[in-house]
């Protein structure tokens, strides 16, 4: 008989399960709580129920999401079938797909009233980027099921110019590479390198103001450094140890991380966030003060800092909370969703080296339920995320990790002065395609750490290469994908602009019968 005691679960772990079987009040409960919670019989709806949907006042029910007849269309493309797919539709058709798919990325802002999620379709209406930005999940639904038989890695998700940048590493030094992890999902290798070789074609024509030639040019240095970065790290197994910092990192990134280090931590926080006594955060249109909400803050710290078994570096002083704030107006795809800035004393106890901690609402990757399907996945919303960081930075951001509290799932992370990203509108052509190269070979550095901190099972990058075949041929492939898909955002963009001036999105869809 087996008398081994079984290991018990994290109280992170308890929050998950918790969380997905609809416990009410969860957030609250202490790791006994939560086993005593969830070692009760729940009940179950009937198939009236289930059938009915969410039931509105007025006896209508909300239009569920397409998530599962989405996830049978990728089933059923990663099997070879001949079925139709999103990016096959054309003209009204095309538009109220786009129509559709907004709506339903952002039903609960829309149903809410949310006032930055009407700043954010007015963002996205006023900019071809942006718009790109924006509407991953109408991206990747064009790709369900796509490249099945590829490797799969661990995705970065949301793969373009702007998400890369410089950003704090465990011991507090500024380094450079991929820096959102929103949508990292286990899938097909090529999947990151499509959605980048796009968004490089689309922000060197909007920000940098190329032409077709040009922004082909730049987008192919994107994908052959990455085809360099996979060869490289198959041929010496250096990823595991490697970081781009000012002292290896090729001049372009160089003078970044130099640009970036030039404001100090104090000036830095006197400037952009602290009252005039630096006892706490100054209120401005983008940042509200919520002063009184500070123990209830220092009570999320302190789990946070136990349940991710985190060890506070001396620059923390005792991680006391001394003020916290609402963040409005932040990012392109998350505009809308909860964010918060807590602000940690440092050392000094004089808000000259103060830590600010943001902690923003994790939602689901726009990837799921489209992946062909795979043994490798990861759960979760917060959690998933604090995954990927540490899969795909080597000795990332000490503090990036995950809370769960007001009934949904949060990332932590650290804000720092140089926290920033290269302005890409002040490139030269040559810089552009310098840019782009680097940004190809960190790509590859993140997806060959999928075998080496990911759940990847077996030696990556050689398997990458096999499957990359000629290079030519697959540099080609990538870049007819990526100008066809760059011409359909702007189509889509096209739809989305005239259908926001006419309210589309004021209201979400409902069933009427």
């Amino acid at each position: 008989m087996d008398t081994t005691t079984p290991t018990p679960a994290s109280r992170t772990e308890l929050l998950r399960r918790a969380r997905e079987r609809g416990i009410s009040g969860h957030t609250s409960m202490s790791k006994q709580q939560l086993v005593t919670a969830l070692q009760v019989e729940q009940p179950q709806p009937d198939a009236a129920e289930l059938e009915s949907g969410a039931k509105r006042a007025d006896g209508r029910r909300e239009v569920g999401s397409r998530v599962d007849a989405f996830t049978a269309l990728a089933a059923a493309r990663a099997r070879g079938e001949m079925v139709l797919i999103p990016r096959m539709l054309t003209g009204n058709d095309r538009r109220m797909h786009v129509r559709e798919t907004v709506r339903e990325d952002h039903e609960t802002r829309i149903a809410g009233h949310n006032v930055e999620a009407r700043q954010k379709f007015d963002k996205l209406a006023g900019s071809l980027f942006s718009f790109f930005r924006g509407t991953s999940l109408l991206f990747y639904r064009d790709l369900a099921g796509e490249d099945a038989r590829m490797p799969t890695v661990l995705a970065l998700g949301d793969v373009h110019p702007s998400n890369f940048g410089v950003m704090p590493s465990s011991d507090n030094v500024p380094i450079f590479g991929v820096n959102d992890f929103d949508e990292a999902y286990y899938a097909p290798f090529t999947w990151d390198l499509k959605r980048g070789a796009v968004g490089f074609l689309l922000a060197a024509e909007t920000k940098g103001e190329h032409g077709s030639k040009k922004q082909r040019a730049i987008a192919e240095r994107f994908v052959r450094g990455y085809i360099g970065g996979i060869a490289s790290y198959a041929a010496d197994g250096t990823e595991s140890g490697e970081q781009l910092r000012m002292d290896n990192a090729p001049a372009l990134i160089a003078d970044l991380i130099e640009r970036a280090l030039a404001r100090s931590r104090a000036e830095w926080l006197a400037g952009d966030y602290l009252d005039d006594a630096r006892r706490g955060f100054r209120a401005t249109d983008r940042l509200i003060p919520i002063s009184s909400r500070r123990e209830e803050f220092q009570g999320l710290i302190d789990r946070y800092v136990t349940d991710d078994q985190l060890a506070v570096p001396e620059r923390a002083g005792r991680m006391r909370v001394k003020d916290v704030a609402e963040r409005k107006g932040a990012g392109t795809a998350s505009l809308g969703l909860s964010r918060y800035y807590v602000l940690v004393e440092g050392p000094q106890a004089d808000g000259t080296d103060d830590l600010l901690l943001e902690i923003k609402q994790a939602r689901q990757s726009a990837l799921s339920g489209l992946v062909p399907p795979t043994d490798y996945v990861v759960d979760g919303k917060a959690d998933r995320i604090r995954h990927a960081q540490r899969v795909h930075l080597v000795d990332g951001d000490i503090f990036y990790g995950s809370l769960d509290f007001e009934g949904m799932s949060f990332m932590v992370r650290e804000r720092a002065p140089y926290r920033d990203g290269i302005s890409l509108g002040s490139l030269s052509t040559g810089d552009w395609k310098d840019y782009a190269e680097i940004c190809g070979r960190v790509l590859a550095h993140t997806h060959a750490m999928s075998d080496d901190t990911g759940n990847i099972d077996y030696d990556i990058e050689p398997a990458i290469l096999d499957a990359i075949g000629g290079h030519d041929l697959f540099v080609d492939d990538m870049l007819r994908f990526a100008e066809e898909a760059a011409a359909r955002v702007r189509i889509d963009h096209w739809h989305f602009v005239r259908d926001h001036a006419l309210g589309a999105f004021r209201s979400v869809d409902v069933v009427y019968r």
